[in-house]
C-alpha cells in the first residue's frame, strides 16, 4: 500500500497506520461493528453516514467486493479503520479488492492499528469526533471537530424521486418512506409478492395516497431522528394504515405518536445482538445498526422486544392499529434470519 494515515480521535489521541482506498481526508463519528463478515454491505448502509467505520474483527477484505452485495449505489461510511487490511483476495463472485473499492469512492482507510484499544476506547467513553486522513509525504491535518445531531443525513441519503420495485406475482402494494434504505429490505418485500413504490423523506401524504397504498414501510437511515419533525408529521397523518418501521423507521413511529428518543453511548452494530421477544417469551438474534433508541413508548404502543445486553427498546406495537416497529435489521444482510418472519407478519396485515 505504501501510504501512511494517521486517525485522530476528539480527545486528542491519535492511531498511526498505512493508509489504504483514497488519498484524503475525512471527518465523522467513530464507531464500531463486532461482525465478522459483511463489510461491503456495511460500507454501503446509508445508515453509515456521517460515521468512521472500525470493524472490531482483525481481518477484513479476504473475500474482496462482488457486483451484487451493494445495500446502495455507493459507499456511505466516511472512513475505514481495520487491524489487518487483506491485500489479496479469493472468492467465486469477488470483481476487486477492498482497497481499489474505498479508492473509488474516495473513501480513506487506515489499517495496522489496534482496534481492540479502539473499541474499547468507545465502550468507555462513548462515540467520538475523529478524522482519518490517508497522504503521502506530510500529513495536512485539521481540526477534530465533528456534531452529528446538527447535520440532516437522511436528507442526503434518501433517494431524490420515485422508485417503483413491483415483482410480477406482486398481489399488495406498499410505499417505502426512503430515509436511507438497504437494498435487502425491498428484496425482502418482492420476494412475498409486495409491490414497493419508493418515496423521498419529504414526500407529502397527498404523494403517499396518490399510489393507493396496501400498506406504509418507514425504512432505516442515517442520524438523530428527533429532528425529522417533517417525518414525524408525515408518519402521523398516514397512521390509517398499516405500517412497519425498520430501525430509524422505528424511532421515528415512536415520535411520531409522542414518544421520545435518546443517544446510546456507543450503540449497536454487528450481526449478533441477542433480542427477547416478551410476547413469544423466544430470543432472537438479530443484525443491527444504530446509535439512538427509542427512551419513551407513546401511550398508545406497547414494547414487544428488548435487547438482552442493555435492556433497551428493540419493538413495538400499537394497541389497536396493525402499526408495528423494530430498532434492528431484520432483514439481516448480512447475518442471522432469525427476524424474517416479520416481513410475513406485516404482508399478513396489509
Amino acid at each position: 500500500m505504501g501510504r501512511r494515515a494517521v486517525l485522530r480521535l476528539g480527545d486528542g489521541s491519535a492511531f498511526f497506520g498505512d493508509g489504504f482506498g483514497a488519498s484524503a481526508r475525512r471527518v465523522g463519528e467513530l464507531v464500531f461493528n463486532t461482525s465478522m463478515q459483511g463489510y461491503q454491505e456495511a460500507l454501503t448502509d446509508p445508515s453509515y453516514a456521517g460515521q468512521v467505520l472500525t470493524m472490531s474483527y482483525p481481518l477484513i477484505g479476504n473475500y474482496g467486493i462482488n457486483s451484487t452485495d451493494f445495500e446502495s449505489s455507493r459507499i456511505w461510511a466516511e472512513g475505514f479503520v481495520v487491524r489487518e487490511a487483506s491485500e489479496s483476495f479469493f472468492h467465486r463472485e469477488a470483481v476487486r479488492d477492498l482497497d481499489s473499492f474505498l479508492a473509488k469512492y474516495g473513501v480513506p482507510g487506515i489499517c495496522g492499528v489496534d482496534t481492540r484499544e479502539l473499541v474499547k476506547r468507545i465502550r468507555k467513553h462513548g462515540v467520538l469526533p475523529c478524522s482519518v486522513e490517508v497522504f503521502e509525504g506530510k500529513e495536512k491535518g485539521g481540526e477534530v471537530s465533528f456534531e452529528y445531531s446538527s447535520v440532516n443525513f437522511v436528507e442526503k441519503a434518501s433517494s431524490s424521486g420515485v422508485g417503483k420495485f413491483v415483482p410480477e406475482n406482486a398481489e399488495k402494494m406498499v410505499v417505502l418512506l426512503d430515509l436511507g434504505v438497504k437494498r435487502s429490505i425491498v428484496k425482502e418485500l418482492n420476494k412475498r409478492g409486495i409491490g414497493v413504490v419508493s418515496v423521498p423523506w419529504n414526500a407529502s401524504a397527498e404523494l403517499v395516497r396518490s399510489f393507493e397504498p396496501d400498506g406504509i414501510v418507514v425504512s432505516n437511515g442515517p442520524g438523530d431522528p428527533a429532528i425529522l419533525t417533517n417525518v414525524h408529521s408525515l408518519v402521523r397523518s398516514l397512521s390509517d394504515l398499516p405500517m412497519f418501521g425498520i430501525c430509524l423507521g422505528h424511532q421515528c413511529i415512536a415520535h411520531a405518536f409522542g414518544g421520545n428518543t435518546s443517544k446510546l453511548k456507543f450503540g449497536h452494530r454487528g450481526s449478533n445482538h441477542p433480542v427477547y421477544d416478551l410476547e413469544k417469551k423466544r430470543v432472537f438474534i438479530t443484525t443491527q445498526n444504530h446509535g439512538f433508541a427509542v427512551e419513551r413508548v407513546p401511550d398508545e404502543f406497547v414494547v414487544t422486544q428488548v435487547e438482552l445486553n442493555d435492556k433497551t427498546i428493540e419493538g413495538m406495537r400499537h394497541s389497536s392499529k396493525p402499526i408495528f416497529s423494530v430498532q434492528y435489521h431484520p432483514e439481516a444482510s448480512p447475518g442471522p434470519h432469525d427476524a424474517g418472519y416479520l416481513f410475513d407478519h406485516f404482508l399478513k396485515v396489509l
